[in-house]
């Protein structure tokens, strides 16, 4: 399975979550609402969730092994880089960007 789009759909300076994130595999399969989160440790990569029970979390699609992980992020982590610098010099808070592999 390979990445062949990602899309940088909203940057932000505030808060923890810089970005929110839509990657497709294959030209056929799409996930929404990936985020890029600003921990402690760094940028990390959170897949899309919804909430069960009163604070609990569980992720509606996720990789299955670390390869496939590292994969997604360091693709999600260079497109995000991108779409900064061009932020940077559009000046917009809005972004998308669209980055082919």
């Amino acid at each position: 399975m390979n990445i062949t789009d990602v899309r940088i759909r909203k940057l932000k300076d505030d808060g923890k979550m810089k970005a929110v994130v839509s990657v497709t595999f294959d030209e056929a399969f799409v996930v929404h609402d990936i985020k890029i989160i600003e921990g402690q440790s760094g940028l990390f990569v959170a897949m899309p969730s919804r909430k069960v029970g009163e604070a609990d979390y569980r992720d509606i699609a996720h990789p299955i092994n670390s390869s496939m992980r590292s994969e997604i992020q360091a693709t999600i982590f260079e497109a995000y880089e991108r779409a900064k610098t061009e932020q940077d010099d559009n000046v917009e808070e809005t972004f998308l960007a669209s980055t082919t592999v």
